[in-house]
């Protein structure tokens, strides 16, 4: 599940990853911790997928290919299974033409109802990708939009995701990143509402899952009602279960709050989940973060630069 409005895509592939910094060590099977086994499905992946010609040097990098291995454990069959699954799905679904031409109009429209965004980067480095069904009203959601142009913008995130949002947080942080922080939000979410873009939910969790995996890094659920079990028992089997483990279920304020702190600075968490960015505009439109320093409108400010740039300067008065 991902979405909202985001730079253009790059064209060409990604400049390699900045230099690991001293405190950081890659994960287990990435690149730069890779066991003897693990190097061997690497290059045997590789080398089957060339003699197969469907090997794209611009997009299957090793870090690609190893989301894929890691997905299926190394057992390079299944994996080659799942990557050229994918490459299928990529060509019926008109991806790359996605990528050039999609334009998502009625995003201001659609925040109403349904927010799903980017925001700045967590202490690890990576995005945070934040949903809230909070003021989830689905008629009006898909009056002014479709389940499809939904899921067509949701693969174009994922596309922006890969080729801008990491290699920038890669950039600002000092090491590789792969992975995001996710934060969904279900306060006030009712249970018919949800049963009503379920079938967007779990088509867009396919996508993720099938299509782009190892992309999550962890999953915080907040605000949970006492329903979500219902909830839960409906998504969970959408879900593997290395995703299920990354999942970390909260409920209100005084259980969530101290968990993602943990895990985001504050001056960078929206206010509304206990931190203190506010941005001009709505933390849900700016799409501000390490790819987009500025933010769509404008960057966070404090209080205190609110109020300097709001006293009058030579007869004129400053804005943000």
């Amino acid at each position: 599940m991902s979405a909202t409005a985001s730079p253009k895509v790059a064209s060409k592939t990604p400049a390699a990853p900045p230099a690991a910094s001293a405190e950081w060590t890659p994960p287990p099977g990435r690149l730069g911790n890779l066991t003897t086994v693990q190097e061997t499905a690497l290059a045997k992946f590789r080398e089957e997928l060339r003699a197969e010609g469907a090997f794209v040097k611009e997009r299957h990098d090793d870090a690609t290919l190893l989301r894929f291995l890691r997905a299926r454990k190394f057992d390079v069959p299944k994996s080659k299974e799942m990557f050229l699954a994918c490459e299928k799905w990529r060509k019926e679904f008109g991806v790359d033409e996605l990528v050039k031409s999609f334009k998502f109009t009625e995003l201001a429209e659609v925040d109403k109802y349904y927010p799903q965004f980017y925001h700045n980067m967590d202490k690890l480095g990576r995005p945070i990708y934040i949903e809230r069904l909070n003021n989830l009203d689905v008629k009006a959601l898909y009056v002014c939009t479709t389940q499809e142009r939904l899921l067509q913008q949701l693969v174009v995130e994922y596309e922006s995701f890969l080729t801008t949002r990491l290699p920038a947080c890669a950039a600002a942080i000092g090491h590789p990143v792969e992975t995001s922080l996710t934060i969904l939000d279900l306060g006030g979410v009712s249970l018919s509402n949800f049963i009503r873009v379920r079938d967007y939910i779990a088509a867009a969790t396919t996508i993720g899952q099938n299509y782009y995996p190892e992309c999550m890094g962890a999953f915080y659920i907040i605000n949970a009602p006492w329903a979500f079990t219902a909830v839960w028992a409906a998504i969970k089997p959408w879900l593997d279960e290395v995703t299920v483990k990354k999942v970390h279920i909260l409920g209100g304020p005084s259980a969530y709050k101290p968990e993602l702190l943990k895990q985001i600075d504050k001056e960078v968490l929206p206010k509304e989940f206990g931190g203190g960015c506010e941005c001009v505009g709505g933390c849900s439109m700016s799409d501000v973060g390490p790819w987009n320093p500025a933010g769509g409108k404008a960057s966070a400010i404090s209080e205190k630069e609110k109020t300097v740039l709001e006293q009058p300067a030579q007869g004129q008065v400053l804005s943000a």
